[in-house]
């Protein structure tokens, strides 16, 4: 179906220009929702849409549409849309080159399930909180299918094919009056979801957080679980985005070949990521995906690219050939223009330790707040959530209330990672993370 309307789009937009992109979508949905221990609502929808691009005397045009019947309307409002904009010679598509497979990011679960199966699956969830003896307060369930195809006139023809499988819960535990809330999600490309696991966890983690204590002001070793640590790693991850970095709002402009971490991390942007959540064959543009260093051993070794991007550092290099965009050209829909964003940002630790090892320190199952850390400095100060100390090596008391505050740069040069599970929450595959020295306010 997608390459059939590719044609169709090719020969109205040929009409108008010889320098197109043509982006396809076909989504199908499947979602539920639940307050408390009902099934509030379910949908099932199928989404197509058509976008177009073009560039014509170096001037880029755009229009999408939802009807795939206007491709006409579509090719004929992204030319004249051209002629509104200025002209910028760093504006280009991708070239044709061989795309591989990856593998474990397509589940053929997906075309037998429905609604019956998935809310069972939610229901199982709510269930199990209950028998743990928390109260659902909120749950969701989606599993969903794209399609899409990148084509353009220079023989790109990229066709991306993934599911994703996500689920939420969100309760309240109560014991002697005293109440804990706590969330959690788990995501997968594969239908290969633990909802018992889920529910067990989150469950436990509120019922441990009833009650508390209070907590003296001081710099401490602080563990972030993983939805803790993504919170704040988001606003660094912003400093390796080559648009940030060369429109000035980036702290590490001018930093490569420099230590910016501990030597003990290494961090990767990994599109080909087997069973990665953000893994595909080619970006948003057409381009191969592929494995790209950012740091090795603490050492800043370069940033994340789209095509723009990288065409417009090697212009400011006057003419020089030597950035390629590293597939990170990636759109929300249709309905939008590619830009730069991570794929699967791989945090790997040479040096972990164990809980066990942590004489004093302080641990923080969520932060709330990280989105308002400064994304060009890193100075962060967030409401730590679900928290505990740690004594002797073990988790002793939960924390009534504390805020945690640093600078997420100077964080990342003290720290290892804890030995635990390897997980991916967003575009983030990280252990839990230990930060050896962050303020703990009381």
């Amino acid at each position: 179906m997608l390459f059939e309307i590719s044609e169709k789009a090719e020969k109205e937009i040929s009409k108008y220009s010889d320098d197109y992109e043509i982006y396809l979508e076909l989504e199908k949905v499947l979602q539920l929702d639940a307050q408390k221990n009902d099934l509030s609502f379910a949908k099932e929808e199928i989404n197509v849409g058509i976008g177009i691009r073009i560039i014509s005397e170096n001037k880029l045009g755009f229009a999408y549409s939802s009807d795939i019947n206007k491709i006409e309307d579509v090719a004929k409002k992204a030319y004249l849309n051209s002629k509104l904009n200025e002209a910028d010679e760093n504006f280009c598509f991708a070239q044709k080159t061989k795309l591989d497979n990856v593998k474990n990011i397509y589940d053929s679960k997906f075309e037998k399930l429905d609604v019956t199966e998935a809310s069972e699956f939610l229901e199982s969830i709510l269930e199990t909180c209950v028998e743990n003896n928390c109260e659902p307060t909120s749950g969701s369930f989606a599993a969903s299918l794209e399609n899409n195809l990148i084509t353009n006139s220079n023989g790109v023809s990229a066709f991306n094919k993934f599911t994703d499988f996500s689920a939420f819960v969100s309760i309240n535990a109560e014991k002697n009056g005293e109440k804990s809330t706590a969330y959690d999600s788990i995501s997968s490309c594969n239908f290969d979801l633990d909802g018992e696991k889920l529910a067990n966890e989150t469950c436990k983690v509120a019922k441990d957080s009833i009650g508390g204590v209070n907590v003296e002001t001081k710099d401490n070793k602080v563990i972030l679980d993983y939805r803790g640590a993504v919170g704040l790693l988001s606003t660094f991850i912003n400093a390796f985005n080559a648009d940030n970095v060369q429109r000035g709002r980036s702290i590490l402009k001018d930093k490569i070949e420099k230590p910016i971490v501990d030597t003990n991390i290494s961090i990767y942007d990994d599109g080909t990521l087997e069973g990665g959540l953000n893994s595909s064959i080619s970006d948003s543009e057409g381009v191969k995906t592929e494995k790209t260093c950012l740091v090795e051993d603490g050492i800043l070794k370069g940033f994340i690219y789209d095509i723009y991007t990288a065409k417009k550092e090697n212009s400011n290099k006057n003419g020089a050939d030597d950035i390629k965009s590293t597939a990170n050209g990636f759109r929300g829909s249709y309905a939008g223009t590619p830009s730069v964003s991570p794929s699967n940002i791989i945090f790997d630790f040479k040096e972990q330790v164990d809980i066990s090892e942590i004489e004093n320190g302080f641990l923080a199952t969520d932060v709330l707040g990280a989105h308002t850390a400064n994304p060009i400095s890193g100075d962060f100060s967030v409401e730590a959530n679900n928290a505990f100390l740690i004594d002797n090596g073990e988790i002793s008391k939960p924390v009534k209330k504390a805020m945690i505050s640093g600078n997420i740069f100077q964080a990342l040069s003290d720290c290892n990672g804890v030995k635990s599970e390897l997980r991916q929450y967003g575009s983030f595959l990280i252990p839990k993370i230990l930060f050896n020295n962050l303020r703990v306010v009381g």
